[in-house]
């Protein structure tokens, strides 16, 4: 059965690696465990009811268990790898659309296709400050000519 667990947010895969280490040290049984980026906040773990709360038992950054199962129909469009495609190239003017640096326009200087990762200088800040983003938190605003 798969249940969620709620996290505090931006902590979920500290939760996650917590909740391995001690699956590992003390012989528990947890199927698989998986973090949607979409939903801040709750991590969903395959598993006995029992031996999820033996794993989660006084980790920090845990809010609780809902003990109530999650379909697999209900997440598993959160399985489904994302077909975006992006093209960039250096010289496109971007806005970053995530992140601490969200509404800011920028340059790119670098883009790393394997990665899936541009750098970006800051157009509007007095001093341009270079920046590594991933592609999908960058929109395309003016392609380089």
């Amino acid at each position: 059965m798969i249940y969620t667990i709620k996290t505090v947010v931006g902590r979920e895969n500290i939760v996650m690696d917590n909740i391995a280490a001690r699956a590992s040290t003390e012989s528990i049984h947890i199927q698989s465990m998986m973090h949607p980026e979409e939903i801040k906040g709750y991590v969903f773990i395959e598993g006995d009811i029992q031996q999820i709360e033996a794993a989660t038992q006084s980790i920090p950054h845990i809010r609780g268990l809902i003990k109530s199962p999650v379909e697999f129909k209900q997440i598993q469009r959160f399985l489904q790898p994302k077909e975006v495609i992006v093209e960039l190239s250096v010289g496109d003017i971007v806005e970053v659309i995530g992140g601490p640096f969200k509404a800011e326009k920028g340059k790119i200087t670098r883009y790393d296709k394997t990665k899936r990762e541009c750098t970006i200088e800051l157009v509007e800040v007095a001093v341009p400050i270079p920046i590594t983003v991933s592609v999908e938190l960058v929109k395309v605003l003016e392609k380089a000519k």
